[in-house]
């Protein structure tokens, strides 16, 4: 499991790597039942405090894409298959705001958005 942590980044660490293995595991890179590092491990592969790497699986056992069994571990839970899609919609519409975003700060219109959109689906 490879995660990349940017300093320049205006996101927190620990979110960084909570949507980072929200998408290992809605892209099905991480499979259920995989167990992940442990947070001592996370922490010093990426070289931060063991505080945000558990803070960081908390938020992943919230929201259920993580499960966790004390000494063991903690794992890539079952998901749902419904769920997955709504979860991979609501990735798909933070991604598309932030393109909307950023398309807009450089004045670019709707119509070039959408051609855009159409030349990279082609692809």
């Amino acid at each position: 499991m490879q995660i990349i942590i940017s300093n320049s980044s205006k996101e927190p660490i620990y979110e960084q790597i909570t949507n980072q293995i929200k998408s290992l595991i809605l892209t099905g890179d991480l499979l259920e039942g995989t167990a992940l590092p442990s947070m001592r491990q996370l922490a010093k592969d990426l070289q931060i405090s063991v505080i945000t790497t558990k803070r960081a699986y908390e938020e992943l056992e919230k929201v259920g894409f993580i499960y966790s069994i004390v000494g063991k571990g903690s794992f890539v839970a079952e998901q749902n298959l419904e769920v997955i899609k709504e979860k991979k919609l609501k990735v798909i519409e933070e991604q598309l705001s932030a393109v909307i975003k950023n398309s807009r700060e450089i004045g670019m219109s709707l119509n070039e958005l959408q051609e855009l959109l159409s030349i990279l689906n082609e692809e």
